[in-house]
């Protein structure tokens, strides 16, 4: 077998060995060969072209580098026919031309470089001839490319050889990469800071079929290849017997496994690249950093966790090991044996009901969805709820002989509880308020799957107020384990998700009612409600929050928040529910009615009442209201959600005259005949244009200022205009 040299370009064309016969009078690049592609304009060949050219200028700035082997076959003339190396050959060839004509060599010092040669085109093979002759000018500003294209030797036609075109691209950019090198050629050809492996195959019988074999034509790499090369490059300098191993399951066990996720393509190349990127995020954020301002570049990646600058990098590369290794127990499908056993978008008996989640396939999503090339970030489809559960289905994957499916069931529901309460706080960027949350959050997530343990130790992560009652919850089932059925069920409910202070554990013989209630009309439920007190939610100070048919206003209502009010939202709640053992409309009905009638008996009409009986105060939009602080009968229905707007209304003006309500004053007074009428908090008045008042209507009202007759019904017995 013929010996491997370790030569830099320079020397390739002076080996000389008796013993083996080598002399190297020509490097030829075959017919057969693809065209020089490392000048390509397009951003795959670019990204790798950059990373190559910064390779080679740390490696002229420091120890050098080895460009590892580069074989070929010699024959009888000396003439090299490169099998494998013609990319870095053909930059080596120009970086030496570049470095021999900007350091003022003479040319008997670099005549080797005449040696080098293209037989794909004539084009190209003349064009390498011309190169050599000529010698740009470094004193101006015309980039090189230009410079070789204003030549007249170079005929236009030039311009559609792909070879020449990305030689000319790579020269430029070699210019732009080592034009401060002042020492190049020094560097190259006496350092010999570059170097490689010519490995000579003679007397092979190199025939076309068996270089065809071997080069498959110059088929160019597949990113996944480049990708594949580069992290086994680099986590071989990290534990070379783990790299083999590692190596093979890629190309193996991992790809077998990832087979069953393949989409109409076939491929699984992009499932392991997103996992791969998924797998470096939960990396960063175990390093107590947030990757919203670091590159998605795979390369950058093997980098930043795997290169050697990184100190964790040994213990990176077991948990990315394990991270794959660990699905393989669940067999073929880990939906169906690992996700559906724990997990569901509908409530069922020991699975945690997911919110916001439409598919428990999470594995899948993430093979599938992880990276958004568009974005170049992580796909916004792949939340961080999605993120964070994947994440604890991994934790339990690792640790699963230590963990019981009983056990299993209670943890993922405690995780599901607190992702699905902590909207606000699932964020890692580093400039909102409490910061980069998704380090602790994870180290929270790993706690409760592991060990069945809320930290209180760790920095700010999921909600504090979920926290606090998922915690009691762990103490509650202890003690009540018959009753543990009632509770997830109350958790799963649509208007809780997993938050049920509102109820609240001390009441655990509501659970069941809760449910029952809310299988009713939701306006009947908002308006018995109110006959056990306010039970409204105030946002800033003004903003009153009641239940209509839509869900949504009733998960705002039951959810402990920035919202005021919410222990008076509990207490009428648990009255209502402790109000009858069963729940339909027709019982609603009977309290709204009674409530009603005992006003009227006692000739007492809070606001409520009003609200109660006259549906114009239920306008079925988001719930909202604006009251005024001096008297709740000076109360606004609100049409949007926020603000006031056109079409909102002062509910009592509407009862009693639904036409004339001015839109240009937000529905706040009537305009009859250029005259205003306004609702204060005891009576109607009849106001001008200069606003003064012209008569007014009193309503009789106690001690209390609780009217003591209805108002409405006054005012439309004794209208002001």
């Amino acid at each position: 077998m013929a010996n491997s040299y370790l030569c830099s370009f320079n020397e390739l064309f002076h080996l000389n060995n008796e013993n083996d016969e080598i002399e190297i009078k020509q490097v030829a690049i075959p017919i057969i060969q693809r065209d020089y592609a490392q000048g390509r304009k397009n951003d795959e060949v670019k990204r790798i072209r950059d990373r190559f050219l910064s390779s080679l200028l740390s490696a002229v700035n420091s120890e050098g580098i080895c460009l590892d082997f580069i074989y070929g076959d010699i024959d009888n003339k000396g003439k090299l026919t490169p099998l494998d190396g013609q990319q870095r050959l053909t930059t080596l060839f120009l970086l030496y031309w570049y470095s021999a004509k900007r350091s003022g060599i003479i040319s008997t010092e670099y005549d080797f470089l005449s040696n080098f040669t293209y037989e794909t085109r004539y084009s190209s093979r003349d064009f390498c001839h011309e190169l050599i002759k000529f010698n740009p000018d470094f004193n101006i500003e015309i980039v090189l490319s230009e410079q070789i294209i204003n030549q007249s030797w170079f005929p236009l036609d030039w311009k559609n050889d792909p070879t020449i075109s990305s030689m000319l691209v790579m020269i430029d950019e070699i210019d732009k990469h080592f034009k401060t090198i002042n020492d190049l050629w020094n560097k190259l050809t006496v350092e010999k800071k570059i170097k490689f492996y010519f490995l000579p195959i003679k007397n092979m019988g190199l025939t076309d079929e068996l270089y065809i074999k071997m080069n498959s034509r110059g088929k160019p790499l597949t990113p996944f290849e480049h990708f594949k090369a580069e992290f086994e490059r680099q986590i071989e300098s990290i534990d070379k017997e783990k790299a083999k191993i590692i190596e093979n399951k890629i190309d193996l066990n991992w790809t077998d496994f990832l087979w069953n996720f393949r989409n109409n393509d076939g491929l699984t190349d992009t499932l392991f690249l997103n996992y791969f990127k998924y797998i470096c995020d939960v990396i960063c954020y175990e390093e107590k950093h947030s990757p919203q301002n670091r590159s998605y570049d795979d390369f950058d990646l093997i980098n930043e966790y795997f290169g050697e600058n990184n100190p964790n990098r040994k213990q990176h590369l077991e948990f990315f090991e394990k991270a794959f290794d660990c699905w393989s127990q669940f067999g073929d499908n880990v939906k169906a044996n690992l996700f559906d056993k724990f997990i569901s978008t509908k409530s069922e008996d020991n699975k945690a009901k997911l919110v916001n989640v439409t598919n428990t396939d999470l594995l899948r999503d993430c093979l599938e969805n992880f990276y958004d090339k568009y974005s170049e970030r992580r796909s916004r489809s792949f939340t961080f709820a999605k993120f964070i559960l994947l994440y604890a289905f991994i934790q339990y994957a690792l640790n699963k002989a230590n963990i019981s499916d009983e056990q299993m069931s209670e943890r993922i529901r405690i995780i599901n509880n607190l992702i699905s309460n902590s909207n606000d706080e699932m964020n890692d960027s580093e400039n909102r308020v409490g910061g980069n949350r998704l380090p602790s959050i994870l180290e929270q997530t790993k706690s409760i799957i592991v060990n069945g343990v809320i930290l209180d130790n760790i920095s700010i992560n999921y909600n504090s107020t979920q926290l606090d009652e998922e915690n009691k919850k762990l103490a509650w089932r202890e003690t009540h384990v018959n009753q543990i059925s009632s509770l997830n069920k109350l958790e799963d409910h649509d208007l809780l998700n997993g938050q049920i202070s509102v109820v609240g554990l001390e009441n655990d013989g509501l659970f069941d009612r809760f449910t029952e209630l809310f299988r009713c009309d939701k306006d009947k439920i908002s308006c018995a409600l109110l006959t056990f007190g306010d039970y409204s939610r105030v946002e800033k100070g003004w903003r009153y929050s009641f239940g209509i048919n839509d869900s949504q206003s009733w998960r705002m209502i039951f959810h402990q928040s920035s919202a005021a009010r919410f222990d008076d939202t509990k207490r009428c709640l648990v009255q209502l529910l402790s109000s009858s053992q069963t729940f339909d409309n027709t019982v609603l009905d009977n309290t709204i009615n009674a409530f009603i009638t005992n006003c009227e008996s006692n000739s007492l009409y809070e606001w409520r009442y009003y609200f109660i009986k006259y549906p114009i105060f239920r306008p079925n939009r988001f719930g909202k209201y604006w009251i005024k602080a001096e008297s709740k009968y000076c109360m606004y229905a609100l049409w949007t959600q926020q603000k006031v707007s056109e079409n909102a209304f002062q509910p009592y003006l509407k009862e009693i005259d639904a036409t004339h309500l001015d839109s240009e004053k937000y529905g706040q007074r009537l305009v009859i005949n250029g005259q205003y009428i306004y609702c204060e908090k005891d009576r109607f008045v009849l106001k001008d244009k200069d606003d003064n008042e012209i008569k007014a209507l009193v309503i009789n009202q106690n001690a209390d200022n609780v009217d003591t007759e209805d108002r409405i019904a006054k005012y439309l017995a004794n209208p002001l205009v």
